[in-house]
């Protein structure tokens, strides 16, 4: 029985083994190399708009749309990069508040002041969604660490508002190339 496969009359397997055996040297290039369609640039400007993401969303959509990305991987992108910087913010802003607070002493002294009622009218939700939407996950995080919210409902609605503004803006970026 003759495959067609094959140069000879060797089964496909026999053959790949052959080839393998060839090319031991490039074993690691056969087994790292990326898929077919994410090649080193496109997966250079994808974690480059992740990147950009985790510290402003602003900037990471029209990044992505200036490196040519389809607006669901610009859209993936920012939302990766935007969920890691607001776990990153999490993480290392109730590292630096623990410093703080072991280098300070405690003070009794109400505090006043205009972010002070804005965070008594609106509350956690205001913080976290229209913080996140309007000044960014680290801002956000950082105000509320400063008024010692409760970190996971903090994430929580950090989270729900860095998924909602790239939406927002990824529909905003993808229509207003459209127009051009």
């Amino acid at each position: 029985m003759r495959y067609q496969f094959c140069p000879d009359s060797r089964t496909p397997f026999q053959y790949f083994r052959s080839q393998l055996q060839f090319n031991k040297q490039h074993l690691f290039i056969y087994i790292a190399s990326p898929p077919h369609f994410m090649t080193n640039s496109l997966l250079l400007e994808f974690l480059t708009v992740a990147a950009l993401a985790s510290f402003e969303i602003y900037a990471a959509i029209p990044a992505g749309f200036a490196f040519g990305l389809s607006a669901w991987l610009v859209f993936l992108a920012s939302v990766a990069g935007g969920l890691a910087g607001v776990f990153i913010a999490a993480f290392l802003g109730d590292r630096i508040r623990r410093l703080f607070r072991k280098n300070k002493p405690q003070e009794t002294k109400q505090p006043t002041g205009l972010i002070y009622r804005i965070w008594h009218k609106y509350g956690i939700i205001g913080l976290g969604f229209l913080g996140t939407v309007t000044v960014g996950a680290p801002a956000s995080l950082a105000v509320g660490i400063g008024f010692k919210a409760p970190l996971r409902k903090l994430i929580t609605w950090c989270c729900i508002g860095v998924v909602t503004r790239c939406v927002l803006f990824t529909l905003v970026g993808y229509y207003g190339f459209k127009l051009f």
